[in-house]
């Protein structure tokens, strides 16, 4: 392969994705009391929802600035095009610090050509995207085609996701304090959505039943050709409810593709157990 595709762990596509799609891997860090992790490399994501269920409060940072220099440097010694597909810019400062460690390895190596996309996307939306540029890469797309597909998923990619507790996204800063719906006693289920990379409250249910059904009512009212789309559905170590969701998600529109998985390390740090999150294209998708 003459192009070298690149993504971070925040994709919450699991290692073997990775290995299998000689995709390389800028995983992200989680801080569990004294100890430092590498994000799919040294800790795993039902290490971290235990560790919250026993009262943990996981930290994240950015992937290293060191391992960036270290792979654009080896990509421009390769002669190979690069292709960086970022976790969104306003949820993390990898995209900034990629764009700033190329240009000083471009310093020294006027050869490099790296392309780095911040998708404004996050989890499994995000890692929707790399999905895609992976199987195009398989399929002997050329580079542009690429980068302008990545680039036309990720600004057509909807997420919508609901959590049990706001408070653990409140306290990472990932949505605003005043933003954090309080009801759980009330069991009020909040329905949140991604504008312009962010993570905006959208709505707020009584109960879960009602939560799912509004999922759908919402996929109908936004997604194109749900039928014959790839569906990402990540959860916080409740396959169970991800399985709830595949299952009526396939009954309202006749889906048959799905990617599930569990929410990554990173992510699940801020997001906690429990967690559900769907992903599609918008109709803006439709192509002419």
């Amino acid at each position: 392969m003459t192009i070298q595709l690149f993504a971070d762990s925040a994709c919450d596509l699991p290692g073997s994705f990775f290995e299998e799609n000689q995709v390389t891997l800028l995983p992200l860090h989680v801080h569990i009391g004294d100890n430092d992790y590498e994000d799919l490399v040294t800790i795993q994501s039902k290490e971290v929802f235990d560790a919250i269920r026993n009262g943990a409060h996981p930290k994240t940072s950015q992937a290293s600035p060191k391992k960036m220099e270290e792979e654009f440097t080896s990509l421009a010694k390769s002669g190979k095009k690069g292709l960086y597909i970022a976790f969104s810019s306003q949820l993390s400062g990898t995209y900034q610090t990629a764009v700033m460690i190329r240009d000083q390895v471009k310093e020294e190596y006027p050869t490099l050509d790296l392309t780095i996309i911040d998708t404004k996307c996050a989890s499994l939306g995000y890692g929707l995207v790399v999905h895609k540029a992976a199987e195009l890469l398989k399929s002997g797309a050329n580079f542009d085609d690429v980068v302008a597909e990545s680039q036309f998923q990720a600004e057509h990619m909807e997420h919508l996701f609901t959590v049990e507790d706001l408070d653990y996204l409140a306290k990472g800063g990932r949505v605003s304090k005043a933003s954090a719906f309080i009801g759980g006693l009330l069991n009020i289920k909040p329905l949140l959505h991604v504008e312009d990379g962010k993570l905006v409250p959208l709505e707020k249910l009584r109960g879960r039943k009602k939560l799912m059904k509004r999922i759908i009512e919402v996929m109908k009212e936004r997604g194109d050709s749900l039928e014959n789309q790839l569906i990402g559905i990540s959860h916080g170590d409740e396959e169970p409810l991800a399985e709830e969701m595949k299952r009526m998600i396939t009954e309202e529109f006749g889906t048959t593709t799905f990617y599930t998985g569990m929410i990554g390390s990173a992510v699940g740090a801020h997001a906690g157990p429990g967690t559900l999150a769907i992903f599609f294209l918008n109709k803006q998708s439709a192509r002419s």
